[in-house]
């Protein structure tokens, strides 16, 4: 696999911006194995979660290792603590990723692909709730997502606990936040409305996460939908030893049905 850092500026954001991105790389040298697809790659959209920035997907886990021998591009973009979202009061992140980032990776790299059915996002905690909104949002630009504890009913986690101030410059009032296309559940019944192909999801949740009751209550919601769900719970928290297992797991299930 070959690796690259990339700083770039992006005109939504009106600043510099950081992603790392792993390609596929043909070698058998040194214990490295690779291969490049004849076509173009799929690619893999993988989002961090709060706290965190491109490049903790490859400290905290062997994402690197796990695509290898695969055709699987990986782009791993930073949104600070901006939720994936165009923010109450803050920067306008959704526009940018739903729109801009995959123009930018497309022209950096051509030999990634533009078909939805190859084009996947996954992340973990805030970043499971933006891959499954590039999903939902981006139903003709994504095949499948995948959530690692991601926080994905936000309204039923506000009822829960009242919103931070963070939450708040984000998302605006629990009011607010509730039917917009901020709201998941709400995004999902607007796109199932709207389109007949819709993405596949995969929702997965330690047993001893807080965000458990949340993420079986999204769920029921989807399935309910009519959404194609891979739902698993299995023990563990919220931290990386879990995401990182899930994530190994969850690279076959992007790839089933695919010729490599």
């Amino acid at each position: 696999m070959a690796h690259f850092a990339i700083n770039c500026f992006s005109d939504i954001l009106q600043m510099s911006v950081n992603l790392n991105v792993i390609l596929p790389q043909r070698t058998t040298r040194h214990g490295f194995t690779g291969s490049t697809p004849d076509g173009k790659f799929p690619v893999l959209y993988l989002l961090h979660g709060m706290g965190d920035d491109q490049t903790i997907w490859q400290r905290r886990t062997a994402i690197e290792r796990y695509v290898e021998g695969t055709p699987l591009a990986v782009v791993m973009p930073t949104t600070h603590l901006g939720f994936y979202t165009d923010m109450q009061h803050g920067l306008p992140y959704w526009s940018f990723f739903s729109q801009e980032l995959p123009a930018l990776c497309r022209q950096f790299f051509p030999q990634l692909t533009d078909r939805r059915e190859y084009t996947f996002a996954a992340g973990n905690s805030m970043g499971g709730y933006g891959a499954v909104k590039l999903a939902l949002g981006m139903p003709d630009q994504f095949g499948k997502a995948v959530s690692l504890s991601g926080a994905l009913d936000l309204v039923g986690m506000e009822k829960h606990t009242p919103a931070t101030p963070l939450m708040q410059n984000i998302f605006g009032s629990t009011e607010q936040l509730t039917g917009s296309d901020n709201d998941l559940l709400a995004l999902a019944e607007k796109t199932c409305k709207t389109h007949t192909n819709l993405p596949k999801l995969r929702i997965c949740c330690g047993t001893e996460d807080p965000l458990l009751p949340f993420s079986r209550s999204a769920k029921a919601r989807l399935i309910q939908l009519g959404y194609d769900v891979t739902y698993q719970e299995s023990p563990g928290v919220h931290d990386w030893a879990y995401w990182d297992t899930q994530i190994r797991q969850a690279i076959p299930w992007l790839l089933e049905g695919m010729e490599m």
